[in-house]
């Protein structure tokens, strides 16, 4: 059995379309459901069953589905033992904080595939680096960028506080709540000045810097707190998501290069996984 089509099939199934599994390997659509097609033929039955957003696997590409992960794990750790001695390519990326676990943990496992032979190292989006990924205000000016996500900013609010029982959420509803300072964040900068000219005050009860404390803090009921919209995506069952309807607050994060990188190879293979993204 072909290796290199059950990864195709494996891409249909977790994209839930031929074209976005051709970008995420880099091949024509027409290979793609070429494959698609003589994988049906071998195995006498169907796998997806086409529809107007794309496809849906059928109950034999569910079945496959495990048993196709399982064998190319296992082809790929046959690869790992015999090729030990290969030299790894070393490269930097920075990171900044919040950039969402699930989106980002996604993008990181096509990298490290996309390129078999690199030693990727995480580092601060202030560290020395090969290539960042930051939002717009921590672009340097000799920094190319490149755009992959624009992210809403959301009020995190406690489940037993007042304001989670509002439909809407305005400045006005601010005014004295308790407030967890969350910094480096370009969405608090601009709302603190919305808040300075209206003259809202903020309790400020704790300054962090991640994420995840400003979760658990507002989960706790400490206070209220201003995070990324990735974060309503999970399960945090002690915090309310609600936008405030005076003001729009956006951030846009993206991959920065320099134009005198040492590893341009490696550069143009992230550049195109961050444009599918």
């Amino acid at each position: 059995m072909n290796l290199k089509a059950l990864n195709y099939f494996i891409s249909v199934f977790e994209s839930g379309s031929f074209s976005a599994a051709s970008k995420q390997n880099y091949v024509a659509q027409p290979s793609i459901s070429t494959a698609m097609s003589n994988l049906e033929s071998e195995l006498s039955v169907q796998l997806f069953q086409r529809h107007g957003k794309g496809v849906m696997p059928t109950e034999e590409g569910k079945r496959l589905y495990p048993l196709a992960k399982q064998l190319l794990n296992e082809s790929q750790a046959i690869k790992s033992l015999f090729s030990q001695s290969t030299q790894r390519q070393p490269f930097k990326l920075g990171l900044i904080r919040s950039l969402g676990v699930g989106r980002m943990s996604q993008l990181l496992k096509d990298f490290t595939q996309a390129c078999p032979n690199i030693e990727l190292t995480l580092v601060e989006h202030t560290e020395e680096s090969d290539a960042r990924i930051i939002t717009t205000t921590d672009l340097k000016s000799h920094e190319q960028f490149q755009p992959i996500w624009t992210d809403n900013y959301l009020l995190a609010i406690p489940a037993n506080s007042s304001l989670s029982l509002k439909s809407k959420i305005h400045i006005s509803d601010l005014h004295n709540k308790a407030f967890i300072h969350r910094q480096p964040c370009e969405g608090l900068a601009h709302l603190q000045q919305l808040l300075d000219l209206e003259g809202i005050n903020l309790q400020v009860r704790a300054r962090i810097q991640t994420v995840e404390y400003a979760l658990g803090l507002v989960a706790a009921g400490l206070g209220i707190a201003l995070l990324p919209q990735i974060e309503a995506g999970e399960n945090h069952g002690d915090v309310i998501f609600k936008e405030i309807e005076d003001i729009e607050l956006k951030r846009t994060v993206g991959l920065a290069i320099t134009s005198d990188t040492r590893n341009p190879e490696i550069i143009t293979i992230l550049k195109q996984l961050c444009i599918n993204y």
